[in-house]
């Protein structure tokens, strides 16, 4: 059987441009953790020095692998837990939705919109499928529980509640055995009141409850319903987790929880938030929140690497063991507010990442009509892949790579863990026949079909959105990333791709690199054109609107260890036509206070933004401020991405051998290089292979790479 490394790998030590000693400041040790379907990723910062580790994920309990990585590389490199910080993200909270293992909820709501969460929206994903399924609720309807309850859109209370009504509610609920409660009223987001009075009674059963208009105070029912139930759903599996970690005597007791919108919040805040006396969800602690957390943050790892460069239009593309996660980010990160996870709406702030079930474990299958397809179902972390010998049985896309000599066999892992190179050959061989095919021919096939999968997904967050891909750089990173990253951009007309070192473990490096963040929201909908009735000009009730995020966000930021002075505030409106049901983010008021002038000038900024996304502006219709939105920023120390002198072109130090590899049908000696040896300045011909301890980069024969002074990988087509 493989295994991983017992000893954490160390990536090569920062050298500065002046060759000199480095000047004295205090020790900064920090360790960024991504949890993942195959492997659990850790990178660990001491000052300027980066070290690197790999263990493989426990899907029975994925702390379990965050608590010996941990701990494996705090004692394999002698340091202690004293001022260290660990920022961690996982796919715990994500898996919990797609594998539908989550806890068992019920919804109470208003009376007769039991079905909401059922019927949904007019929005169909598949519009012409006679055969798609749609996803079942996370609460089946026998769990859904209307009370007679009434709030206008006013805020008025038009029908409130009866405690008889709440005494036989909770007697319902008392039979059920629930692991968790979540409320949702109509206009809930106006006037919470009747949301709080149920709260209050239903605590007295001990079952955690979430609220919509803490989860999410907007309006939209069905968004704001699924929002609020996947919320509750997910909470006892991320309390299993957290509690494992917590209880654990190997894991430092403080430690930040990475978020889906690239920034962190301290365990501290979360914990409070799943103690038994205190069942209610707040907010700003929502679980929902860690949703993608992983993902985040390798987009964010990904978009500081390119910046530092020099390139700030990039398309970020991680492919790992399960699943491949792209984003595009024009000259800055890009955020959104709706997300579909396993055909779930999802509404809160997080990184715009689209994602596909394409990575190194997706299975190869034939479909009933003899047709090849590649993915969702993924091999895992066990059994893994055919070559990791854990008596797996599925082709994967790693099988496929490993038996055109893509992958070196006794250098997976650095060298630390071996793949078994005939077990996937008869395999590959039985699958080429039942496809009627060679299997060279079967192998490619599936590299190819996983590419398109991919391809079509970065199409998604580009073309599809007014974007040319030819004006963007293609950041490859994920264990598997650099294996396909140069055949998917020459498909995509993309002419530069930047591979950062150590890209397996991006994921976890780009944690090192998340601020505290926390986000507010209200909906407002308000016109531009007409004046608030009760809070005076539009001007006033927006500045009267953010200062209540505001204040919010000064209290529990206190919490947080920062001051209001230390905060970095952003603002934002989410605006529209009147009559439109969708809306763009439109960034605002840099300063405190907003003035009369800047109205006009936000509205411009939305027309353009509409020409940008949609192609054209309705520059005469009215526009309304549909949400308010303010993050609340706290800076963190960030590692340093040093450049280091240029050197000679010649890579041969970094040359280990020469291999028989095939492309596109035709076998090609093949030059294999040692990542770790190569320097800024090294120029290599394909065909090549890099290999490194957490990633391997293809240099297909129309290729070349070099290495630039911060010591990515830069492939261009020759």
């Amino acid at each position: 059987m493989s295994s991983v490394p017992d000893k954490p790998q160390s990536r090569q030590k920062p050298i500065f441009d002046n060759g000199e000693n480095r000047e004295e400041v205090p020790v900064i040790k920090s360790i960024g953790v991504d949890t993942g379907g195959t492997f659990t990723d850790i990178v660990m910062r001491i000052d300027a020095d980066l070290f690197t580790h790999k263990v493989l994920s426990t899907p029975q309990n994925p702390a379990y692998a965050v608590i010996q990585g941990v701990d494996e590389i705090l004692r394999y490199n002698n340091t202690d837990t004293e001022q260290l910080e660990i920022v961690h993200g996982s796919t715990v909270a994500t898996n919990a939705l797609l594998e539908r293992r989550g806890a068992r909820i019920a919804l109470v709501t208003t009376k007769g919109f039991g079905d909401i969460l059922e019927i949904g929206r007019q929005t169909r994903p598949s519009l012409y499928d006679f055969f798609v399924e749609r996803p079942a609720p996370l609460v089946p309807a026998d769990r859904r529980f209307g009370i007679s309850e009434r709030t206008l859109h006013t805020g008025e209370i038009q029908t409130k509640i009866e405690p008889e009504d709440l005494d036989a509610l909770a007697s319902k609920l008392s039979t059920l055995e629930l692991d968790a409660i979540a409320i949702c009223f109509l206009f809930a987001y106006v006037n919470p009141q009747n949301e709080q009075i149920v709260a209050e009674h239903l605590a007295l059963l001990g079952i955690p409850i979430s609220c919509s208009h803490e989860v999410l105070p907007e309006y939209r029912e069905y968004a704001r319903f699924s929002t609020t139930v996947a919320n509750a759903y997910i909470r006892p599996t991320l309390e299993r987790h957290l509690s494992t970690l917590i209880e654990s005597k190997q894991f430092p007791k403080s430690f930040r929880l990475m978020l889906s919108n690239g920034g962190s919040i301290s365990a501290r805040a979360f914990q409070r938030s799943l103690q038994a006396e205190n069942l209610l969800y707040r907010g700003e602690s929502a679980g929902i929140r860690t949703v993608l957390s992983g993902p985040a943050g390798g987009v964010l790892g990904a978009y500081q690497i390119a910046k530092t460069t020099g390139y700030n239009q990039i398309i970020t593309f991680d492919m790992g063991g399960t699943s491949t996660d792209v984003s595009l980010c024009n000259n800055g990160i890009s955020l959104t507010t709706e997300s579909t996870i396993s055909g779930l709406p999802i509404k809160v702030p997080l990184i715009d990442i689209h994602t596909v079930g394409a990575g190194g474990g997706s299975i190869a299958t034939v479909d009933a009509g003899g047709a090849l397809r590649v993915g969702p179902e993924s091999a895992g972390a066990d059994p893994g892949p055919i070559c990791y010998g854990n008596n797996g049985e599925d082709i994967t896309v790693t099988d496929a790579n490993l038996y055109l000599g893509r992958i070196a066999a006794t250098q997976f892992l650095g060298g630390a863990m071996s793949l078994e190179v005939d077990k996937p050959r008869g395999h590959i061989e039985k699958f080429a026949a039942r496809l009627g095919i060679p299997p060279l021919q079967a192998a490619d096939g599936i590299l190819k079909v996983a590419n398109a999968a991919m391809e079509r997904a970065i199409k998604v967050i580009s073309v599809e959105r007014g974007f040319d891909t030819r004006d963007f750089t293609l950041v490859s990173f994920g264990g598997a990333g650099g294996l396909h990253a140069a055949f998917m951009a020459e498909n995509l007309g993309i002419e530069t791709i930047l591979i950062p070192p150590n890209g397996g473990l991006l994921s976890a490096y780009g944690m090192l690199f998340a601020d505290v963040v926390k986000d507010y929201s209200q909906t407002v909908l308000w016109r531009f054109e007409k004046r608030s009735e009760n809070d005076g000009s539009l001007i006033e009730a927006l500045n009267t609107g953010f200062n209540t995020l505001l204040t919010r966000a000064e209290d529990e930021m206190k919490a947080e260890g920062f001051t209001p002075h230390q905060l970095k505030v952003n603002r934002s409106l989410d605006m529209r036509y009147e009559g439109q049901s969708y809306e763009l983010n439109i960034p605002c008021f840099t300063e405190k206070h907003a003035r009369p002038n800047e109205i006009e000038a936000l509205v411009e900024e939305f027309h353009a933004a509409h020409v940008q996304r949609f192609g054209y502006a309705r520059t005469g219709a009215p526009v309304e401020v549909v949400n308010l939105r303010l993050t609340a920023i706290g800076e963190t120390d960030k590692p340093p991405i040093q450049a280091l002198p240029i050197v000679d072109v010649d890579a041969s130090e970094a040359f280990t051998f020469q291999n028989p590899v095939i492309f596109e049908g035709e076998t090609l000696p093949t030059d294999f290089y040692r990542r770790e040896a190569l320097r800024p300045g090294n120029r290599i011909i394909g065909p090549a292979i890099v290999t490194e301890f957490s990633a391997t980069t293809v240099i297909p024969p129309d290729f070349s790479a070099v290495v630039d002074a911060y010591q990515n990988l830069i492939l261009t087509k020759r």
